[in-house]
């Protein structure tokens, strides 16, 4: 393992137990350090030992000029991103000292196979936070839900997604 995949995963030792809050604050990190995410305003945080996406509207988000209302693509990254990034928390959760490297790999080839949206409300707001849960976590795919809520945490757009490792 190179330092950098070290780096990335929280400098988690193979054969030692994961210390989880290390873990979510470096996942939280490599995906804040993303100039895709940087470019779309999004960034990630742990609250209360979750993760969560924040993104602040802007201008450059607008989709729909007339109402002033978030682009359906920011929403759709914003919740693919945040289901991706929890179950690789949920992965790093079950993982066992003796499976550390098992979930190092699964964790490094995590990546979306299907995903559905749907549109609940116009995307109007301040911010937006975006939060995911586990509905299936197998030996090799996860499917995640995930909701988008505005300022006034008012459900803007729900997903699910599949994510095989």
């Amino acid at each position: 393992m190179t330092k950098t995949e070290r780096n990335w995963t929280g400098n988690i030792h193979l054969g030692a137990k994961v210390d989880i809050e290390v873990v979510l604050n470096q996942l939280v990190h490599a995906f804040n350090t993303s100039p895709f995410f940087k470019h779309n305003g999004m960034t990630m945080r742990v609250v209360d030992g979750q993760i969560e996406a924040y993104v602040e509207m802007q201008d450059f988000m607008i989709g729909n000029v007339a109402f002033q209302i978030l682009h359906g693509g920011l929403a759709a990254t914003i919740l693919d991103s945040i289901g991706g990034i929890v179950a690789m928390g949920e992965l790093y959760k079950k993982a066992e000292p003796e499976t550390i490297a098992d979930t190092i790999k699964k964790v490094s080839r995590l990546a979306t196979v299907d995903m559905r949206v749907d549109y609940l409300a116009p995307g109007r707001g301040k911010y937006f936070i975006a939060r995911a849960e586990t509905l299936r976590l197998g030996r090799k795919s996860c499917t995640m839900r995930m909701t988008m809520v505005n300022d006034d945490d008012k459900p803007i757009a729900t997903a699910i997604a599949s994510y095989a490792y």
